[in-house]
């Protein structure tokens, strides 16, 4: 047994994160770094979740879909689903229906406060599908027919829609679906 123990103590703490340790023993001093690592845990409420968003899903980067968007960044912050729901306005099964990706586009207005939130900005929570809806539909799907030379109504007739559809989805007075989406801009793509 050693006269001064064995234990290490803290001998500075040079910031918050890195604090000189010390121990005493028979053999001398001996002084090591202490590196202190602050990191949020995830915490999701059944171990499924728990695996795939603390361990699969590291960077929100790589999710493809809004509704894992919504849930990562919810269990980010250790909000519940219903916490979430009260501060955006919406009941908590609708929002339940969100973080299941059972809906194709999502309220900007909504998704606005859901970011704010979560600390966010709003094009972090965004698929491919619904940033197109964010950055506006009309100029996108004009643009679009502009490149190609084309009429209203011959684009209309290319895409097999009637041309008053084509003129509201211009105008931006209906929402393009997200199959149709997919079918003019090649990009298909998960809620």
């Amino acid at each position: 047994m050693t006269p001064m123990g064995t234990k290490w103590r803290t001998f500075d703490q040079l910031s918050r994160t890195l604090v000189i340790m010390v121990r005493y023993s028979n053999n001398g001093v001996t002084f090591a770094p202490m590196f202190i690592h602050r990191f949020t845990f995830l915490r999701p409420h059944f171990l499924a979740e728990a695996e795939k968003f603390n361990i699969e899903m590291t960077d929100p980067k790589e999710m493809k879909t809004t509704a894992d968007k919504l849930r990562y960044y919810r269990h980010k912050k250790g909000l519940l689903q219903k916490q979430v729901a009260e501060y955006a306005g919406i009941n908590r099964t609708t929002y339940s229906a969100y973080e299941m990706g059972e809906y194709d586009s999502y309220p900007i207005d909504m998704l606005k406060q859901i970011a704010k939130l979560l600390g966010v900005k709003i094009t972090d929570l965004l698929n491919e599908y619904n940033t197109f809806l964010y950055r506006g539909q009309a100029k996108q799907v004009s643009a679009l027919r502009q490149r190609l030379g084309l009429t209203q109504q011959s684009f209309a007739a290319q895409l097999g829609v009637n041309k008053t559809t084509y003129k509201r989805w211009e105008t931006g007075k209906v929402r393009m679906t997200k199959p149709t989406w997919e079918m003019m801009f090649g990009n298909p793509q998960t809620t």
